[in-house]
C-alpha cells in the first residue's frame, strides 16, 4: 500500500486505499483475514512494527484456528488498535483502548449480528472456503474492519489526511 504520506490524500482516499490493500491480501492468498488487517494497518502507521508483527496475527483466521470463534478480522483488528492505543509493562491503561476495542466489537456485531466466525458464515457451514462467495464474504468483512480502524485513527488525529 502506498500510503506513506498520508497527508497528500482525503480521507475518503486513505479509507478506500486502506479497504482495498487489506482485501486484496486476503484475496491474493498473501495473508488471511487476521494477517491481513494487522499488515495493512502496520503499513498505515508506517510501519513502527516489524513485518514479523503478522506472526501474533496468524492464530486468529476463521474464528480462532479454525474453531469458528471470534471473527479473524475483528481479531486483527483488535490487535492493530492495540498498536496505537495499547501499553507496555509499566504504563497506564488509556481508556480509549477499551472505548476503540469495544466500539470495533459493536460495529460488527451490528452490521452481521454476531462476531462470531461460525454465525457470521453459518450460509456457507462446512465450506471450508471452497465457494467463492464464502471467501469474498469474509474478504468483505476483512475491508471493513480495517477501514473502520483506519477512520478511527483519522478522526482521533492519529493519521493525518489532506
Amino acid at each position: 500500500m502506498n500510503l506513506v504520506n498520508t497527508k497528500d490524500f482525503t480521507k475518503g482516499e486513505v479509507l478506500d486505499k486502506v479497504q482495498a490493500n487489506a482485501e486484496e491480501l486476503f484475496r491474493s492468498g498473501t495473508f488471511f483475514c487476521s494477517e491481513s488487517v494487522v499488515q495493512t494497518i502496520n503499513e498505515l502507521l508506517g510501519k513502527p512494527y516489524d513485518e514479523s508483527v503478522v506472526k501474533m496475527a496468524s492464530s486468529f483466521p476463521i474464528g480462532m484456528g479454525k474453531a469458528g470463534c471470534l471473527c479473524g478480522a475483528v481479531s486483527g483488528g483488535q490487535m492493530a488498535l492495540g498498536m496505537v492505543y495499547g501499553r507496555v509493562q509499566g504504563e497506564p491503561m488509556q481508556e480509549k483502548m477499551f472505548e476503540k476495542a469495544k466500539g470495533l466489537h459493536d460495529y460488527i456485531k451490528n452490521e452481521y449480528k454476531s462476531t462470531c466466525c461460525r454465525v457470521i458464515t453459518r450460509e456457507w457451514a462446512g465450506d471450508n472456503f471452497k465457494s467463492p462467495e464464502r471467501k469474498n464474504h469474509c474478504i468483505t468483512i476483512t475491508g471493513k474492519v480495517a477501514r473502520w480502524i483506519a477512520n478511527e485513527l483519522i478522526e482521533d488525529g492519529q493519521i493525518e489526511v489532506k
